[in-house]
């Protein structure tokens, strides 16, 4: 018996040399190779999205192209580069090298590298060595850095600061 059947009239393509078409065990010794899948194309998985950021996606930019007159709030950072008259609310507040605030800032922390002409209320106030503070600094934790200016009072401040900012109206 054997494993594949030819046709009688079949002119011995398949066969090997010296074969013939009819015998069995030549068809078993020259039997066809087996047939392949075809190939399937590679595919890539698609990338994934960004993540998107429901938290803290990077602080509020005041430039230093810009003057701003009001007060300011935000229930993020705020990083201020140019010119604000007005007080300034938000939960991490930096006034940066060459900026100018007339107002207060209130806020979790403050880091003033410019110039303050007014009050900070913050828990953690960071003066560095370009600050120019006109005014006092009501704070839990302090750090000033040496060249520092500071014209005002430095004091303590009470729990006020853990639920919302002092001054900020009701």
């Amino acid at each position: 018996m054997s494993m594949f059947n030819r046709n009688e009239k079949d002119t011995g393509a398949g066969t090997a040399v010296g074969e013939k078409p009819g015998d069995a065990s030549a068809s078993v010794a020259a039997a066809p190779k087996p047939v392949q899948p075809p190939l399937q194309p590679v595919v890539q998985p698609a990338p994934e999205p960004a993540p998107v950021r429901s938290g803290n996606a990077g602080p509020s930019v005041i430039s230093k192209a810009l003057k701003i007159t009001g007060q300011l709030e935000s229930t993020e950072d705020i990083r201020i580069d140019g010119e604000v008259e007005g007080d300034i609310h938000g939960v991490s507040v930096t006034v940066g090298n060459g900026a100018k605030v007339k107002g207060s800032v209130y806020g979790q922390s403050v880091e003033l590298s410019g110039t303050i002409e007014g009050k900070i209320e913050a828990k953690k106030v960071v003066l560095t060595s370009t600050a120019h503070m006109a005014g006092d600094v009501i704070h839990q934790d302090i750090k000033i850095e040496s060249g520092a200016y500071i014209d005002g009072h430095c004091r303590p401040g009470t729990n006020k600061l853990d639920s919302k900012p002092a001054g900020k109206p009701n």
